[in-house]
């Protein structure tokens, strides 16, 4: 298997848990605090991490000089992403939140850019361009006046999530540890929001518990999945494929709230699907000269 396959594969696998991840959140109810979910989501996440760590025998430390800077880049971007999204969730509607977060294909291209000088090609921006118009059909926003400021922090985490997953892939190209990756934002993100956590503590049911756990866990796999994706092919030539969320999401949606998709979620489908299939074929050839030349 390439290494593209690989990531696309992976990239793919981190969209589904992270649907999980989103209808747990859900599940648990808006009355919960935001840094009470975002505690639980990166908490579990940095004891697998850690317990993964432990069984490879692996240093819980850097093992790349010059990779600090960027963990702690990788981490900051990550959890204001992370807090961002949660805040949109709960105060925009539901389409108006997960379109302004589906904007971090576009921006994990742009950082990459930045950090490691991986130049995409005008029809990468033209797919990507159309895989996001796609999602115009599934979500189908609706946005307002009184709305501009949910929805400008819900635009802000598209925007650092695709920093944070920039600095996967310079992190990765460097030759840092996955896991150690996973683990280092995991718990100083954790650590961060703990004191916010702990001041506006809401007590919890047995069942939001579940909630909880259950979407930190999948936060963590996610977690994994995405940053060995990122690790394994540049930004530009696998993001398209993280719009398989709206997907996942969509059929989660079906099953766990009876919400069926309509005939304009259907064309999404078609759009989004048809983007990711144009980009494979499309870029199969200038990945293979890439990897011979690397």
């Amino acid at each position: 298997m390439s290494k593209r396959t690989k990531g696309i594969l992976l990239l793919i696998l981190s969209a589904f848990f992270f649907a999980c991840m989103n209808m747990f959140v859900k599940l648990s109810g808006e009355e919960l605090p935001v840094f009470q979910k975002v505690f639980f989501r990166n908490a579990m996440a940095a004891v697998i991490a850690f317990i993964v760590l432990l069984k490879n025998k692996a240093p819980l430390k850097p093992s790349v000089k010059g990779s600090l800077p960027f963990l702690i880049m990788r981490t900051l971007f990550g959890l204001a992403g992370v807090v961002c999204n949660y805040y949109a969730l709960e105060t925009l509607v539901l389409s108006d939140a997960s379109i302004l977060n589906k904007m971090s294909p576009f921006f994990a291209v742009l950082f990459s850019f930045i950090f490691i000088k991986e130049r995409p090609r005008l029809y990468q921006w033209l797919i990507l361009g159309g895989a996001l118009f796609g999602t115009l059909f599934v979500i189908k926003p609706s946005f307002s006046n009184a709305a501009f400021i949910p929805a400008l922090v819900g635009f802000l985490s598209g925007v650092m999530a695709g920093a944070a997953y920039g600095c996967v892939r310079k992190l990765g190209l460097m030759g840092e540890n996955n896991p150690y990756i996973v683990f280092f934002f995991s718990t100083v993100s954790t650590l961060i929001v703990t004191p916010v956590m702990i001041i506006g503590y809401v007590p919890m049911t047995a069942l939001q518990w579940v909630y909880l756990l259950s979407a930190g866990i999948s936060a963590a796999l996610a977690q994994f999945s995405i940053t060995a994706a990122y690790t394994c092919a540049p930004a530009k030539e696998i993001s398209v494929y993280d719009f398989s969320q709206i997907i996942f999401a969509s059929l989660m949606s079906l099953i766990v709230f009876q919400q069926t998709p309509d005939l304009y979620s259907i064309i999404g489908y078609v759009i989004i699907i048809g983007m990711a299939i144009l980009n494979f074929f499309l870029s199969k050839d200038n990945f293979t000269k890439i990897s011979k030349r690397d």
